[in-house]
Protein backbone atom coordinates (compact mmCIF):
# COMPACT_ATOMS: atom_id res chain seq x y z
CA UNK A 1 0.00 0.00 0.00
CA UNK A 2 0.93 3.50 -0.96
CA UNK A 3 4.46 2.27 -2.12
CA UNK A 4 6.01 -0.87 -2.75
CA UNK A 5 8.24 -1.03 0.56
CA UNK A 6 5.34 0.66 2.54
CA UNK A 7 3.28 -1.74 4.74
CA UNK A 8 0.08 -3.65 3.95
CA UNK A 9 -3.49 -3.48 4.96
CA UNK A 10 -3.20 -5.91 7.06
CA UNK A 11 0.05 -4.36 8.69
CA UNK A 12 -2.11 -1.12 8.89
CA UNK A 13 -4.52 -3.06 10.52
CA UNK A 14 -2.88 -4.20 13.33
CA UNK A 15 -0.69 -1.03 13.51
CA UNK A 16 -3.90 0.86 13.91
CA UNK A 17 -5.64 -1.79 16.21
CA UNK A 18 -2.32 -1.71 19.02
CA UNK A 19 -1.33 1.54 21.32
CA UNK A 20 0.03 4.49 19.77
CA UNK A 21 3.65 3.58 21.24
CA UNK A 22 3.22 -0.28 19.95
CA UNK A 23 1.92 1.08 16.51
CA UNK A 24 4.68 3.20 15.93
CA UNK A 25 7.03 0.59 16.67
CA UNK A 26 5.45 -1.57 13.86
CA UNK A 27 5.49 0.75 11.67
CA UNK A 28 9.14 2.40 11.82
CA UNK A 29 10.52 0.28 9.40
CA UNK A 30 8.39 1.46 6.44
CA UNK A 31 6.92 4.60 8.19
CA UNK A 32 9.21 6.41 5.56
CA UNK A 33 7.24 5.04 2.72
CA UNK A 34 3.81 6.06 3.88
CA UNK A 35 1.50 9.35 4.00
CA UNK A 36 1.92 9.49 7.79
CA UNK A 37 5.32 10.72 7.59
CA UNK A 38 6.72 14.81 7.43
CA UNK A 39 5.54 15.72 3.88
CA UNK A 40 9.05 15.75 2.02
CA UNK A 41 10.87 18.88 1.83
CA UNK A 42 9.02 20.56 4.79
CA UNK A 43 11.49 20.75 7.28
CA UNK A 44 14.24 21.93 4.28
CA UNK A 45 11.41 25.00 3.69
CA UNK A 46 11.30 25.74 7.15
CA UNK A 47 15.39 25.42 7.49
CA UNK A 48 15.76 29.69 6.89
CA UNK A 49 13.71 30.02 9.76
CA UNK A 50 15.86 28.34 12.07
CA UNK A 51 18.88 30.31 12.17
CA UNK A 52 22.01 28.65 13.69
CA UNK A 53 22.23 27.46 17.61
CA UNK A 54 24.79 25.46 20.41
CA UNK A 55 21.95 22.99 20.86
CA UNK A 56 18.27 21.68 19.49
CA UNK A 57 16.02 19.66 20.37
CA UNK A 58 13.40 18.21 18.11
CA UNK A 59 10.23 16.51 19.78
CA UNK A 60 8.81 13.79 18.47
CA UNK A 61 11.71 13.24 16.08
CA UNK A 62 10.61 9.68 14.67
CA UNK A 63 12.83 8.84 11.96
CA UNK A 64 14.59 12.16 11.60
CA UNK A 65 13.40 14.19 9.33
CA UNK A 66 14.17 17.73 11.01
CA UNK A 67 17.20 16.62 12.33
CA UNK A 68 18.10 16.52 8.80
CA UNK A 69 18.05 19.93 8.44
CA UNK A 70 18.77 21.03 12.34
CA UNK A 71 22.21 18.94 12.07
CA UNK A 72 24.20 21.86 9.38
CA UNK A 73 22.58 24.23 11.77
CA UNK A 74 23.83 22.94 15.56
CA UNK A 75 26.78 21.82 17.34
CA UNK A 76 23.81 18.59 19.28
CA UNK A 77 20.73 18.10 18.14
CA UNK A 78 18.62 15.69 20.60
CA UNK A 79 15.69 13.84 19.11
CA UNK A 80 12.97 12.79 21.44
CA UNK A 81 10.76 10.11 20.65
CA UNK A 82 8.73 7.41 22.28
CA UNK A 83 8.91 4.73 20.20
CA UNK A 84 12.50 2.57 19.99
CA UNK A 85 11.05 1.38 16.87
CA UNK A 86 11.47 5.08 15.10
CA UNK A 87 14.72 6.24 17.07
CA UNK A 88 16.10 2.67 15.99
CA UNK A 89 15.86 4.12 12.19
CA UNK A 90 16.95 7.31 12.99
CA UNK A 91 20.21 5.95 14.85
CA UNK A 92 20.71 4.16 11.79
CA UNK A 93 20.01 7.30 9.80
CA UNK A 94 22.76 9.83 12.02
CA UNK A 95 25.39 7.81 12.68
CA UNK A 96 28.62 9.64 13.76
CA UNK A 97 29.88 11.97 11.32
CA UNK A 98 33.18 14.37 11.75
CA UNK A 99 32.26 17.76 11.19
CA UNK A 100 28.54 17.72 11.88
CA UNK A 101 26.47 18.24 14.94
CA UNK A 102 26.41 15.36 17.73
CA UNK A 103 23.21 13.71 17.41
CA UNK A 104 21.27 12.52 20.72
CA UNK A 105 18.74 10.33 20.68
CA UNK A 106 16.18 9.60 23.91
CA UNK A 107 13.44 7.64 24.53
CA UNK A 108 10.68 9.18 26.36
CA UNK A 109 7.39 10.73 26.44
CA UNK A 110 7.49 14.11 25.20
CA UNK A 111 5.17 15.32 28.60
CA UNK A 112 7.67 13.71 31.13
CA UNK A 113 10.67 15.84 30.19
CA UNK A 114 12.01 17.62 32.68
CA UNK A 115 15.09 19.80 30.83
CA UNK A 116 15.41 23.60 32.42
CA UNK A 117 16.96 25.88 30.35
CA UNK A 118 19.17 23.50 28.29
CA UNK A 119 18.39 24.33 24.34
CA UNK A 120 18.28 27.48 21.70
CA UNK A 121 15.68 26.05 19.75
CA UNK A 122 12.79 23.34 19.80
CA UNK A 123 11.24 22.17 16.48
CA UNK A 124 8.23 19.88 16.29
CA UNK A 125 6.77 18.65 12.74
CA UNK A 126 4.35 16.52 12.03
CA UNK A 127 3.40 15.49 15.99
CA UNK A 128 0.73 17.55 17.26
CA UNK A 129 -1.40 15.18 16.40
CA UNK A 130 -0.83 13.26 18.92
CA UNK A 131 -1.21 15.80 21.79
CA UNK A 132 -5.41 16.99 21.95
CA UNK A 133 -6.55 19.94 23.39
CA UNK A 134 -6.38 18.69 27.08
CA UNK A 135 -2.98 18.09 27.46
CA UNK A 136 -1.19 21.02 25.27
CA UNK A 137 -1.21 23.53 27.78
CA UNK A 138 1.40 20.91 29.57
CA UNK A 139 3.31 20.88 26.33
CA UNK A 140 4.02 23.93 26.28
CA UNK A 141 5.21 24.22 29.76
CA UNK A 142 7.68 21.24 28.87
CA UNK A 143 8.75 23.23 25.82
CA UNK A 144 9.03 26.58 28.05
CA UNK A 145 10.72 25.19 30.52
CA UNK A 146 13.33 23.46 28.10
CA UNK A 147 14.50 26.61 26.19
CA UNK A 148 16.96 29.09 27.62
CA UNK A 149 15.70 32.93 27.72
CA UNK A 150 15.36 34.14 24.46
CA UNK A 151 15.80 30.53 23.26
CA UNK A 152 12.92 29.99 20.45
CA UNK A 153 9.81 27.10 19.21
CA UNK A 154 9.96 26.99 15.79
CA UNK A 155 7.30 25.07 14.03
CA UNK A 156 4.78 24.71 11.33
CA UNK A 157 0.77 25.04 11.67
CA UNK A 158 -2.13 26.47 9.70
CA UNK A 159 -5.68 28.22 9.79
CA UNK A 160 -8.66 25.80 9.90
CA UNK A 161 -9.73 25.02 6.89
CA UNK A 162 -13.52 25.93 5.41
CA UNK A 163 -16.30 22.98 5.69
CA UNK A 164 -16.54 23.45 2.38
CA UNK A 165 -13.32 21.64 1.17
CA UNK A 166 -12.45 18.28 1.30
CA UNK A 167 -9.65 18.18 3.60
CA UNK A 168 -12.36 19.48 6.27
CA UNK A 169 -14.63 16.41 5.79
CA UNK A 170 -11.49 13.63 5.27
CA UNK A 171 -10.11 15.34 8.66
CA UNK A 172 -13.73 15.30 10.65
CA UNK A 173 -14.05 11.81 9.40
CA UNK A 174 -11.26 9.94 10.32
CA UNK A 175 -11.17 11.83 13.83
CA UNK A 176 -14.69 11.03 14.70
CA UNK A 177 -13.35 7.00 13.49
CA UNK A 178 -10.40 7.31 15.64
CA UNK A 179 -12.52 8.53 18.50
CA UNK A 180 -15.26 4.99 18.12
CA UNK A 181 -12.01 3.04 17.99
CA UNK A 182 -10.87 4.52 21.64
CA UNK A 183 -14.03 4.30 23.03
CA UNK A 184 -14.57 0.64 22.18
CA UNK A 185 -10.61 -1.00 21.54
CA UNK A 186 -8.49 0.00 24.46
CA UNK A 187 -5.58 0.55 24.52
CA UNK A 188 -6.01 4.00 22.26
CA UNK A 189 -4.24 4.91 19.55
CA UNK A 190 -3.62 8.83 19.96
CA UNK A 191 -3.77 10.63 16.79
CA UNK A 192 -6.09 13.51 15.63
CA UNK A 193 -5.81 15.99 12.44
CA UNK A 194 -6.71 19.27 12.86
CA UNK A 195 -5.30 20.57 16.34
CA UNK A 196 -3.02 22.91 17.37
CA UNK A 197 -4.40 25.09 14.97
CA UNK A 198 -3.98 29.47 14.28
CA UNK A 199 -5.38 31.34 16.31
CA UNK A 200 -5.64 28.99 19.30
CA UNK A 201 -1.96 28.20 18.84
CA UNK A 202 -1.13 31.34 19.30
CA UNK A 203 -3.37 32.04 21.97
CA UNK A 204 -1.84 29.25 23.95
CA UNK A 205 1.73 30.12 23.41
CA UNK A 206 1.03 33.25 25.27
CA UNK A 207 -0.79 32.49 27.99
CA UNK A 208 2.67 30.05 28.37
CA UNK A 209 4.53 33.20 28.47
CA UNK A 210 6.03 33.63 24.80
CA UNK A 211 6.51 36.08 22.41
CA UNK A 212 4.84 34.86 19.46
CA UNK A 213 5.56 35.36 15.60
CA UNK A 214 3.40 33.78 12.48
CA UNK A 215 5.09 34.08 9.36
CA UNK A 216 2.31 33.82 7.05
CA UNK A 217 2.92 33.27 2.92
CA UNK A 218 6.50 32.11 3.69
CA UNK A 219 6.70 28.95 2.43
CA UNK A 220 6.93 27.24 -1.43
CA UNK A 221 4.27 25.51 -3.02
CA UNK A 222 3.21 22.56 -1.66
CA UNK A 223 3.58 24.16 1.27
CA UNK A 224 2.07 27.60 0.92
CA UNK A 225 -0.96 26.91 3.32
CA UNK A 226 1.10 26.31 6.34
CA UNK A 227 2.31 29.22 8.86
CA UNK A 228 5.76 29.33 10.20
CA UNK A 229 5.28 30.03 13.80
CA UNK A 230 7.99 31.22 15.78
CA UNK A 231 7.16 31.68 19.55
CA UNK A 232 10.17 32.97 22.16
CA UNK A 233 10.87 32.38 25.48
CA UNK A 234 10.80 35.58 26.95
Amino acid sequence: MFHPRGPSLVELAVQALSSTRRGYDLLAPRFDFTPFRTPPHLPEAVAPHLGEVERALDLCCGTGAAIEVLRPRCDEVVGVDFSEGMLAEARARFPPTEGLATVTLVQADVLELDYAEEFDLVTSFGAFGHFPPRVQDRLLQVVARALRPGGRFVFVTAHRPSRLTRSWWLARGFNAAMRVRNALIPPPFVMYYLVFLLPRARRLLRDAGFDVEVREHVLPAPFTGYAVVIARRA
